[in-house]
């Protein structure tokens, strides 16, 4: 398989004509017909759907995109790194995260990094443990943010300094607002929107439904999400209550939202992970240093 094809399925993927696609790429339409008849013949699979006004993927191609666009990052990332010896440090930190206040000291050792290597970049990428962590493993993300309780044994690791703490945002004017606190049973029979994350229910440890307990099967889940952005804006138009950690929706006075901690109290350390026996790129070295210097600045050793 080679990299100039795949970046040619791509190019029909995106355009969903094998005309455009041809015309991007400045080749012949029958060379490009030729050399993805070549890729479905090598993968023994069809790629493609024709239609009379272009193409659609089958379900195998959608696979092969998803993987095509994983190893051309991945591809661009690796020449990024062998870029430019002996000239200024420049390159790019791959971050997975999900959304979490304790993000700020990763934002702080970034604004360090740059105040020494302006030509360094940092991409984010936001997901939940299942997405980042494909991701890390694959090679395609330098670090990641995770929530405990966690397996870190795969990684290593520095914790981060605070704790995030979990309750719920709700509408002001919902009877959970008036509420000093939220219960268990102050949930149950509730509609609730829950991050897809908090959902899980597998091996891996889980914080909400372990806090939650026997009954969390019952529970009236009406949507779960991803980003609490989104998730806000269904709580505040009265689709439900926002299972969520603190500090990550504006729940100030007149927001139409507020924000009560669950009790018992739940709390959860964040951890940033990295492959064991990672070899840094001299970029993500640079920001690992800078990182090591924020937390020693906020008293917390690395473990």
């Amino acid at each position: 398989m080679k990299i100039r094809v795949l970046h040619y399925f791509l190019a029909v993927a995106r355009e969903g004509n094998m005309s455009a696609a041809a015309a991007a790429l400045h080749v012949t339409q029958p060379t490009l017909s030729r050399q993805l008849a070549e890729l479905e013949e090598e993968l023994g699979v069809r790629l493609f759907v024709r239609r009379s006004h272009g193409v659609a993927l089958t379900a195998d191609g959608l696979r092969l995109r998803e993987r095509a666009e994983e190893i051309l990052e991945l591809l661009e990332k690796t020449r990024a790194e062998f870029a430019a010896p002996g000239k200024p440090l420049t390159g790019d930190v791959h971050i997975g995260c999900g959304e979490t206040r304790e993000m700020r000291h990763l934002a702080r050792a970034m604004q360090r990094t740059q105040a020494q290597w302006p030509g360094i970049r940092f991409h984010i990428h936001s997901g939940n443990f299942d997405d980042v962590t494909v991701r890390l493993d694959e090679g395609l993300l330098d670090f990641c943010v995770l929530i405990e309780p966690a397996d870190l044994s795969r990684y290593d690791s520095m914790r981060l300094p605070d704790k995030d703490v979990w309750g719920v945002i709700t509408p002001s004017g919902s009877p959970l607002a008036a509420l000093p606190h939220v219960t268990r049973a102050d949930l149950l029979g509730q509609p609730l929107i829950l991050s897809r994350q908090a959902m899980r229910r597998s091996a891996a440890p889980n914080a909400f439904a372990d806090w939650f307990g026997e009954d969390f099967e019952r529970l009236h889940v009406a949507a779960t999400f991803n980003l609490v952005y989104n998730a806000a804006l269904m709580a505040r138009c009265g689709l439900g209550h926002v299972v969520s950690l603190d500090g990550l929706a504006d729940t100030r006075e007149g927001s139409g939202l507020c924000f009560r901690l669950l009790e018992p109290r739940l709390e959860s350390w964040l951890s940033v992970v990295w492959k064991k026996s990672r070899l840094f790129s001299p970029a993500a070295q640079a920001f690992f240093h800078a990182l090591q210097e924020e937390l020693r600045a906020a008293d917390m050793p690395a473990k």
